[in-house]
């Protein structure tokens, strides 16, 4: 053989080094070898070097323009999130060369992580007219149908890619997610402890199989399947996000949240968050001392009111001023929080500040355990002329309760969290004395058909923001809900709130196992769901708490705003 084939064959056989050695000896004899530079860029893209990569495929392209080299240096490009750059030079190569599967197949790729999946389906498609019996090809297929919620065709897809290539471990990775969201858990299960029988060092398929261990209530199990992801893969941002909800669910506060830093990395798979381009730095832990900084707003409004208890700690610090940017919604609400100097609602006209932070880092920098949460109740408060409106709509009989059956219908465990229907609720409407007021946003004909049956007054649809919401929630004796904002609204002013929390999905604020919340203390009761999607039990369960507090209520005893 000559030094080439010797070259390509060490390179076959997984000897990077002897490969490397034998390319770089060529390119002393022909500088010029653009093979040669194409395979050691090709070398340093299997060393996770796509940078070093791109530079020695564009040397070999400027010796040959192949269509090969070309799809190599799009790869390069997407492993570095130069997306534009990778486009062309995937539709490049297949100028070059139309019928280049790979190229089809690495555009198609790039056009599913870019959230482009009608022309990503396209790409895997030629794929397949190119390659009918590719099990790959077919996975992919039924990936990108699977992440458009086509689920059924999905599912065709990924057991014909296993029909076609048993041993294909991506694929029954793929294919345990997709069972996991159709609810067969133990055939999820299944399939990903195959994927990784097949290969024991494959990151996703651990952390995937530890996903759908936490969801369905399996935690311990699913953290040792999170550390070997990350043992394998450091960094995994999305193990160690994931890692992070174990442990916040825990309660194991200080190994959390550092890790619950991953959620705004660039390298998220299903990147929610976008981190702020200010020209002043995101704060760390600095001395804040006459210094000025601004609170951005992520994840949901009742992240938002949670949070904003850390306020007043920042303000001791010392720092001269504090804005925090919010939603509309929430702008008259947090605007009541001591410490807060400025609300802002537009976050891209925020002026300059020293520090900008998120709120749920805050945690991390105060060193927050369960036994050191800042739990002072209040720290929001209701206006007075929004109290002295509402006061005027609000039923004159009490007891009152408020009550909130769902929450928003984009919320990814909303199916999970929230009631189906207000009938549901029935075993409530049988507590004498009671008079129960209708908090629930978006219920549309479902309420208007179930009013005339249920006892409620609706009030929800009135509701223009939180501060509305407090003023009313201020005023009632008692609120219950589900898992959505307004258990932070009522827990933040201190009033009795009881929350109902799924069996599966339950949010990590909630901890495991406890009915009582170390983040508002004596004011959120929390009920648990018994059996997984039926409320049932649970709802019988406050109907008779409910029973026992409204005795109390009558007798004087119970707390009356």
């Amino acid at each position: 053989m000559n030094l080439f084939e010797v070259a390509v064959a060490a390179h076959r056989a997984g000897r990077l080094v002897e490969a490397e050695a034998a390319y770089r000896q060529l390119l002393s004899i022909d500088p010029t070898h653009a093979d040669a530079l194409h395979l050691l860029g090709a070398i340093e893209l299997q060393r996770g070097q796509p940078g070093k990569a791109e530079l020695l495929i564009l040397a070999a392209l400027a010796h040959r323009r192949d269509a090969v080299f070309m799809t190599d240096l799009g790869v390069a490009f997407r492993c570095q999130g130069k997306h534009a750059e990778s486009e062309a030079a995937f539709r490049k190569a297949l100028d070059l060369k139309p019928d280049l599967a790979e190229a089809h197949n690495h555009l198609g790729i790039l056009l599913a992580q870019t959230q482009r999946a009608v022309e990503a389906e396209v790409a895997f498609r030629r794929v397949l007219d190119l390659r009918p019996d590719s099990g790959e090809a077919w996975n992919n297929v039924a990936q990108t149908l699977s992440e458009a919620g086509r689920l059924v065709e999905a599912e065709a897809a990924f057991r014909h890619a296993l029909l076609l290539e048993p041993d294909h471990a991506q694929a029954y990775n793929n294919f345990g997610i997709l069972l996991g969201k159709t609810g067969r858990h133990v055939q999820a299960e299944a399939a990903f402890n195959h994927a990784l029988s097949l290969n024991a060092k494959y990151p996703a398929a651990h952390n995937n199989l530890g996903n759908l261990l936490s969801s369905i209530g399996r935690v311990s199990e699913a953290e040792p399947c999170f550390v070997q992801a990350l043992e394998l893969n450091p960094d995994y941002v999305d193990a160690r996000f994931n890692l992070s909800m174990v442990l916040l669910a825990a309660g194991r506060y200080a190994e959390a949240w550092p890790n619950y830093e991953a959620r705004y990395s660039p390298n998220m798979s299903d990147r929610k968050m976008t981190v702020p381009k200010f020209s002043y730095p995101q704060w760390q832990g600095e001395p804040l001392a006459g210094k000025s900084l601004v609170v951005m707003p992520e994840q949901g409004f009742g992240d938002c009111i949670q949070f904003a208890r850390y306020i007043p700690l920042l303000k001791r610090r010392g720092l001269s001023r504090i804005s925090v940017v919010c939603d509309p919604a929430l702008g008259a609400l947090l605007e009541t929080v001591n410490g807060v100097d400025e609300v802002m609602t537009d976050s891209r006209s925020v002026p300059k500040h020293d520090y900008w932070t998120f709120p749920l880092s805050l945690p991390m920098h105060f060193g927050t355990t369960v036994d050191t949460i800042p739990d002072s109740l209040p720290y929001v408060n209701a206006l007075p002329t929004r109290l002295e409106y509402w006061q005027k709509q609000l039923p004159a009989d009490g007891p009152r309760i408020g009550l909130v059956w769902k929450g928003s219908g984009t919320h990814g465990n909303d199916s999970n969290r929230s009631v189906r229907n207000l009938s549901d609720f029935a075993p409530l409407w049988s507590v004498p004395g009671l008079t129960f007021v209708s908090l629930q946003h978006g219920q549309g004909d479902e309420f208007t058909q179930a009013a005339a049956r249920q006892p409620l007054v609706e009030l929800g649809s009135k509701i223009k923001d939180f501060a509305d919401t407090a003023a009313i929630v201020a005023q009632l004796d008692l609120t219950i809900c589900v898992d959505t904002a307004i258990a932070h609204v009522a827990g933040a002013l201190g009033k009795p709130c009881w929350v109902l929390l799924p069996r599966f999905g339950c949010d990590w604020r909630w901890l495991q196992d406890r009915i009582d919340s170390p983040w508002y203390p004596a004011a959120v009761s929390l009920f648990r769901q018994n059996k997984f999607g039926d409320w049932s039990e649970t709802i019988e369960d406050v109907a008779t708490a409910l029973k026992t507090w409204a005795a109390t209520q009558s007798t004087g005893c119970g707390f009356r705003s």
